[in-house]
């Protein structure tokens, strides 16, 4: 039997890029998004801009939840958006970001391609309307 592409889960992947070691956020946000019908498939901690673009690119996902506390957003976000665009990925997957996150940052990157950047205590509710109303066409 075949299935509809409108049927089909949203598929997410959380991912923990860099040295950042706290996860408990990622998988709150995991537990979210699988409870509000999400298929979520998570990174696993330190994780190369590299391994977190695979894996977003052979998992097909439709969204991509980078969740960084390190500080390193600016460096290792921008990667992971080169990797998308490189594979083609970028217009077919949105890309939020968890963590903490100044607000000059914010701004620099949305500009990269960043869809929303979601500081902590972000209602869970609120990123999963988000992820709903903004997800990408599908083919």
């Amino acid at each position: 039997m075949s299935v509809d592409a409108d049927e089909r889960p949203v598929r997410c992947l959380v991912a923990k890029v860099g040295l950042d070691g706290h996860d408990r956020g990622a998988h709150v946000i995991a537990r979210a998004f699988r409870d509000a019908g999400f298929e979520v498939v998570y990174s696993g901690l330190h994780r190369a801009p590299e391994e977190v673009v695979q894996a977003a690119v052979q998992e097909d996902v439709d969204v991509l939840g980078i969740s960084i506390l390190s500080g390193a957003h600016n460096t290792l976000v921008p990667k992971v958006m080169d990797g998308l665009e490189a594979y083609g990925a970028l217009e077919d997957t949105l890309v939020i970001v968890g963590g903490i996150v100044p607000d000059d940052d914010e701004e620099r990157l949305k500009a990269a391609g960043v869809a929303e950047v979601f500081g902590p205590g972000t209602p869970m509710a609120e990123t999963v309307d988000f992820v709903r109303a903004n997800l990408p066409e599908r083919a």
